[in-house]
């Protein structure tokens, strides 16, 4: 006699019926979306442990440690300075160019280091996933975090240069943590997204380099952002204005900078700044949440 006849005969119930009545579900079914956040949420002592990790092993590995994070920047900055600013002379219009290029290099290289890192956050960790059960979002935000940490001491040095460039502390510093929170929710999007894209397709890695540095020109970070409207108009300078590094670099630049040009009026780049955060947060989110029980296999 079949299985379901018996549960049908027995207790009047299918199989499904009776498991459902029990709490018990098919073995690797996709959790619901509010399932899977409260299990990312019973884990964020897991995720706090394992982005610690990440920065004991990055400081054990080098002399300097964590001061690569801020030396980095500097070091980019400088020489973007050299070659775009002395020898191209791009840093005509702007009164304070070195505080307004190190803004672009700090703010950019903050998302720079999330793709980076999170292209890898599953293909790098596979032992693991293979060996322990834990929602995988886990691993790309966890990331999010190490880079969130380096950001905030890469904030406190941008400071220094933009005071020591002749900048003056205003009330409007105090976006900085607005600005700051929704570029963080706007990054744990894109490192999940591209969590996933670099699980499934092996060569998106390798070109990431260059579409990080197609975006890095075109989000104003070496060059007075007026360069778009000079050679740019309808539709092409919208969508080139509209780009989500442009407006988090154009919204630290306003708050820690007087007088600075700006692709949009502050309020219209605000309104840009949520809406990224919101589509590419919860985006990437349900994206990767999409393809959790795939991921480690084959």
């Amino acid at each position: 006699m079949p299985p379901t006849a018996v549960a049908d005969s027995e207790t009047g119930l299918s199989l499904k019926e009776l498991a459902r009545k029990h709490g018990l579900s098919a073995a690797g079914k996709l959790p619901s979306l509010r399932d899977y956040s409260r299990q990312l949420w019973s884990y964020r002592h897991f995720i706090t442990s394992f982005a610690n990790a990440k920065v004991s092993s990055a400081l054990g590995r080098t002399r300097l440690g964590i001061f690569w994070q801020v030396l980095t920047p500097l070091i980019n900055a400088a020489v973007y300075y050299v070659i775009f600013g002395v020898v191209l002379n791009t840093k005509s219009g702007i009164d304070n160019f070195v505080a307004y290029l190190c803004t672009g290099v700090f703010i950019f290289g903050f998302t720079q280091s999330v793709v980076q890192a999170g292209i890898q956050a599953i293909s790098g960790n596979l032992g693991m996933i293979r060996a322990l059960h834990f929602p995988r979002a886990s691993l790309p935000l966890a990331i999010v975090m190490v880079e969130i940490r380096n950001m905030i001491a890469s904030l406190a040095v941008l400071m220094v240069i933009v005071l020591a460039f002749g900048e003056r502390i205003t009330w409007e510093w105090l976006l900085i943590v607005p600005i700051f929170l929704l570029q963080s929710i706007f990054n744990a999007g894109l490192a999940m997204a591209v969590a996933r894209l670099g699980s499934k397709v092996a060569d998106f890695k390798q070109l990431v380099p260059f579409i990080m540095r197609i975006w890095l020109y075109g989000s104003a970070v070496l060059y007075p952002v007026t360069r778009f409207t000079e050679h740019l108009s309808g539709w092409k300078l919208a969508v080139v204005e509209a780009n989500p590094l442009l407006v988090f670099i154009d919204l630290m630049r306003h708050a820690l900078m007087e007088d600075v040009p700006l692709a949009a009026p502050a309020g219209v780049l605000w309104l840009e700044a949520v809406a990224w955060a919101l589509v590419a947060g919860l985006g990437g989110y349900v994206y990767f949440w999409r393809g959790e029980k795939g991921y480690g296999r084959g």
